[in-house]
């Protein structure tokens, strides 16, 4: 169990999956910290697990170990630039959540250069939106200034919401922004399509969405749990000349698979694109 006190600076609904998780895994709702100009939202919290809060982002610098930037990635620099002194003083580890916002911005922007006897430790997460019902996967890099104990930690706050694994170079984190961060959404879309191939097969809509998600997740589960690779668990129950045959056939005629190349690669140079944006968000 971490037995760190936890702040988070956001109290939206990643803020709040992360802190169902962590309180699941038995961390006392009086080791969490959250700070949001929104009452409402962290009353709510306040009152499901027993919290702290607070309207003031120093305050809960000021009383925590480790900081959770859970704020959208356009409130990012104005935050940071907010906290800049207290984070200074106090020193705690850094977990920033905030989409394509990249480490080097986040550094500047909280004058890390300017602490030369306290670095700032910083690890940039890339959460995906399952994670709102634990089930996440999430991709971590930690700059060079984070220790083996603190990885640890940072680790195993964001596995409450599901898988995590490290990236070595940060730049890997545009791709995987494309696969698991968007990922969902195509997930969604297949989904979706599925539903509606089904009714047009004559289902009624009810019996088409319940079957089309349970496929989906059943497949998942049976890909998440077997040794085999998808190719092989795909051939395994593709039968020679029967139905799965014809339908992955007509799939794959229509370039299934390079239309998905296709599309990652688009979103891999839409999240470069946007992190340039990002991080000139201080100077506008």
């Amino acid at each position: 169990m971490i037995n760190k006190k936890i702040g988070f600076i956001g109290s939206g609904n990643m803020a709040y999956s992360l802190i169902g998780g962590l309180t699941a895994t038995g961390v006392p709702g009086e080791n969490i910290w959250v700070s949001d100009p929104s009452t409402e939202k962290m009353t709510q919290i306040s009152s499901h697990f027993n919290a702290n809060i607070t309207n003031s982002n120093i305050e809960l610098v000021q009383s925590v170990d480790i900081i959770i930037l859970a704020v959208k990635p356009q409130q990012l620099a104005q935050v940071c630039t907010e906290i800049t002194k207290a984070v200074s003083q106090y020193s705690p580890l850094m977990i920033s959540i905030a989409a394509g916002v990249l480490s080097k911005d986040i550094e500047i922007w909280l004058n890390s250069e300017a602490q030369a006897e306290s670095a700032l430790a910083l690890v940039r997460c890339m959460p995906n939106t399952p994670a709102l019902v634990q089930s996440g996967a999430t991709a971590l890099f930690a700059n060079q200034h984070v220790s083996n104990e603190q990885k640890t930690l940072a680790e195993s706050i964001l596995r409450a919401a599901g898988l995590t694994l490290w990236l070595e170079d940060e730049s890997d984190m545009d791709a995987v922004t494309a696969l698991s961060g968007s990922g969902p959404a195509y997930i969604f879309l297949v989904i979706d399509a599925m539903e509606k191939a089904g009714v047009q097969l004559g289902l009624s809509e009810k019996t088409a969405h319940l079957l089309a998600i349970q496929t989906a997740f059943g497949a998942s589960k049976m890909a998440l749990e077997s040794n085999d690779s998808p190719e092989t668990l795909r051939k395994k129950v593709t039968s020679p000349g029967g139905t799965t045959e014809k339908a992955i056939g007509i799939l794959q005629e229509g370039q299934l698979e390079a239309l998905f190349a296709k599309a990652l690669e688009g979103a891999k140079a839409r999240s470069i694109e946007l992190a340039e944006i990002l991080g000139n968000t201080s100077d506008q």
